[in-house]
């Protein structure tokens, strides 16, 4: 790990710059974007009834949105306030009061036919509820009954046919730790997060490739760096802020460039809001645009690395930083042999990039001394997800970009609290302070006082599956206990999940709303317990930012729920129900002992216990993990890994799928407009040549699918890459295969094949096997 410390918030240049300016026509009022003082202005209506508590929050709290790691209106980059839309989006979830009894105990059917969104404004959940088998309403119980009944219920089942599951907005440090611990307590090893569905794949290949799991170097590495590259992340629309520190990076002179199949408005240019030249002229981001098909990334970046190796044909140097790789990188002369056996007609086909376009970016690589390679899910939500994760630190070690200032590579976190969730131990793969090994159990059970289960736990794609197991199976998932998710809008094939969810015994659903999932049927019972809120966690907790700061977040004076509980406390009590004998081994007295437990447990944490006050912050691993070159591996290397181009199975003249954001935070949607684009929820993006093409104008009704389902949408034209479309998520989600997991992290596939038709022809025919004789010609064309 790194030694030198992060150095603190730098300043913005006190003059605009005219030449990065988008229009001269103030506010962007002739542009489609983002209305920010209109969305402050209804975010402030929203929370009319909390204004006191709510203004406390954003100026107290640590955000519970994305994981850039604002404490208050600051951070650790740049000086002075930030605040973005996707905080006020989520600032009424702590703000609402309670959903009103009589809507709370109507009958099932009535709350089954709203919304997400309409369940949301219902308001919190406050108290405990039951609802078992054939009863229409919920019922209230007492927290007794609600964990007693759990526990009973665990210790009738084999510990393998019970697991947990936490998502990640708002959820602390101390609560992943706690639901890591007693899940361990009770016996099982089936624990998994949100992770797992965004960036379970960063964190294997970092760990393979580098021997770190996490971003290695920081935010402020942006700003004077030579290039910004971006794979698959619109960190414009997901982490908002991030376009104040695009806007310092591009004052310093850096080139950013953008690499996916969509060419998002916002990332070409944004108005930030809280610079006052951007907010009135907006900013011009990008330099340059390099529209990769969907799943091309591995073959883009293996033709990015085959001309460096011809350039060092010609003169030795001129690409490859060798002395850092003779020194740092072990793999050199096998990934050499295996990218230069590629034809450049084979990775411009797969990549969908020409080879001039693939030499260009390889040459102002080859000549830029600093470079950050940022990336988030349109590179991890595939089957080969590790893969393109590997690549990229391909790219890094090969030009020396590791573990010195202005360079790293980067995950971007979308949710707050995601990357303390594996290394507080919540993932099957992982314990506090390290991975599932012998060496790391041991040193676990002696700080635990208790003995580890060493079977395998399953990912939550499988242990959702496991739920239609028979019933004699020993891993069939009969209770399944979930601190928020939704995977009814998180998951492919929703209505398959369904089916997987209704199938279980009993499903305890822990948190501050109601969802879809939460009113689905049970064999036996559904119980609805309320969590607490970050901010109204006795104590104060805990969260870990993308790059490694671990904030302290307070707790804050204002309303709370009537019966509503810390959720590291629930998970205590719920363990020292299901094993009273030994109950002093899990129950800690407050949110501070727990931290002065992970510092044990968890190393890299060392100096949480010392955090209890607003503003209190630590980067564990130093500015740069990596740092001089020098990886936490064996060998203190990193490995240059040898990657194939995945196969892409799309016919010719049909479309490969993905999906993107809209206005929204995860599966939480709120605006059925796209800001950026005017897009509609229900809208296909395709290129407008692609559409005119299929006879198709902008608006025409059109079906989309293949053999996992069918969706029905209007025809929208947008510059994405030729032949791929994209689908907002999650309502695009049952194109996707279910059942489909990357081999190394778990995570679900969420990209695929389809046929693109006019509704009106689709729906014209007659034969009930059309459908099915398109898609057997599909399958044959794409052989």
């Amino acid at each position: 790990m790194g030694k030198t410390k992060h150095s603190g918030p730098v300043s913005l240049p006190k003059w605009p710059d005219p030449k990065l300016w988008v229009s001269l026509v103030p506010f962007g009022a002739d542009k489609q974007k983002p209305r920010h003082i209109i969305d402050t202005v209804k975010a402030a209506w929203d929370n009319r009834d909390n204004l006191s508590y709510a203004a406390r929050i954003l100026t107290q709290g640590v955000c519970d949105g994305c994981a850039l790691g604002v404490s208050g209106l600051f951070d650790q980059t740049l000086k002075g306030p930030h605040l973005c839309t996707t905080r006020l989006n989520v600032l009424r979830l702590n703000t609402m009061p309670a959903i009103k009894q009589e809507v709370l105990h109507s009958d099932i059917q009535e709350l089954q036919a709203l919304h997400s969104s309409e369940l949301r404004k219902l308001g919190r959940i406050p108290y405990p509820v039951i609802r078992r088998k054939g009863e229409r309403r919920f019922r209230r119980i007492t927290w007794d009954e609600a964990l007693n009944y759990t526990a009973d219920k665990m210790r009738k089942l084999n510990p393998k046919q019970f697991g947990f599951y936490l998502t990640a907005r708002g959820i602390t440090n101390e609560s992943y730790y706690a639901a890591a611990k007693a899940a361990r307590y009770i016996g099982t090893n089936n624990i998994d997060n949100a992770s797992r569905i965004c960036h379970s794949p960063s964190k294997t290949a970092l760990k393979r490739s580098l021997g770190i799991a996490a971003s290695s170097c920081n935010y402020k590495d942006w700003i004077g760096t030579d290039v910004l590259l971006f794979f698959g992340s619109v960190v414009a629309n997901n982490q908002p802020v991030s376009t104040k520190y695009m806007y310092a990076a591009k004052r310093k002179g850096t080139k950013i460039i953008v690499i996916n199949p969509y060419h998002e408005p916002s990332m070409d240019r944004y108005w930030v809001p809280s610079i006052p030249d951007s907010a009135l002229f907006g900013t011009v981001l990008a330099d340059d645009v390099y529209q990769v098909n969907i799943g091309g990334d591995i073959a883009f970046m293996n033709g990015i690395m085959k001309h460096w190796f011809e350039m060092e044909r010609v003169e030795r140097g001129t690409a490859i930083d060798h002395e850092f790789v003779q020194k740092h990188a072990a793999g050199y002369e096998e990934l050499k042999q295996h990218v230069r056996r590629y034809e450049w007609e084979v990775l411009e086909e797969s990549s969908g990039i020409t080879k001039e376009r693939m030499r260009e970016l390889a040459g102002l690589l080859a000549r830029s001394k600093s470079a950050v390679f940022v990336w988030s899910m349109g590179l991890t939500q595939h089957r080969f997800g590790t893969d393109n994760i590997s690549q990229v630190a391909n790219l890094a070690l090969l030009r020396g970009f590791i573990g010195r200032q202005h360079c790293g590579v980067m995950p971007i976190r979308g949710h707050s609290g995601v990357q303390g969730a594996g290394e507080m131990g919540a993932d099957p793969f992982s314990l506090p302070g390290g991975g599932f090994d012998e060496k790391n159990v041991k040193r676990v059970e002696k700080i635990w006082n208790f003995s580890v289960p060493k079977w395998q736990g399953d990912i939550v794609g499988v242990s959702l599956e496991n739920a239609l197991l028979p019933d004699t199976h020993e891993r069939r998932m009969k209770l399944y206990y979930m601190s928020g998710g939704n995977f009814l809008e998180t998951m492919p094939d929703p209505e398959f999940v369904k089916t997987c969810l209704e199938a279980m015994d009993v499903r305890v659903h822990q948190d501050i709303i109601l969802n879809t999932s939460t009113l689905l049927d049970a064999r036996e019972a559904v119980i609805v317990l309320p969590a607490m809120t970050r901010y109204e966690q006795p104590g104060g907790g805990t969260s870990t930012s993308t790059e490694r700061m671990v904030y302290y977040s307070p707790e804050i004076e204002g309303p709370r729920m009537e019966e509503a509980r810390a959720e590291w406390e629930i998970y205590a009590d719920l363990a020292a129900r299901f094993r009273p004998d030994h109950k002093e081994r899990i129950i800690w007295k407050d949110a501070a002992s727990i931290r002065a437990e992970i510092a044990a447990a968890a190393p890299d944490y060392e100096g949480i216990q010392h955090l209890k006050k607003r503003g209190d912050v630590f980067q564990w691993g130093g500015a740069w993990l990596c740092e001089g070159g020098v990886c936490p591996t064996d060998d203190g290397k990193g490995r240059l890994i040898a990657i194939e181009i995945p196969e892409r199975r799309k016919a010719e003249g049909h479309f490969y799928v993905t999906s993107r954001r809209g206005k929204q935070f995860n599966s939480m949607v709120y605006s059925e407009t796209d800001p950026f684009n005017g897009g509609r929820r229900d809208d296909v993006f395709i290129r407008q040549t692609n559409a005119e093409a299929l006879g198709l104008r902008e608006g025409d009704a059109v079906v989309v699918y293949n053999r996992n389902g069918l969706f029905h949408g209007k025809v929208k034209y947008e510059n994405m890459k030729d032949h791929n479309i994209a689908l907002f998520w999650p309502e695009g989600n049952m194109l996707f295969s279910k059942g489909v997991y990357e081999s190394f992290a778990g995570i679900p596939e969420y990209n695929a094949g389809v046929i693109v038709e006019r509704a009106e022809t689709f729906h014209s025919q007659k034969d009930i096997r059309y459908a099915e004789k398109r898609l057997e010609e599909m399958e044959i064309d794409a052989g």
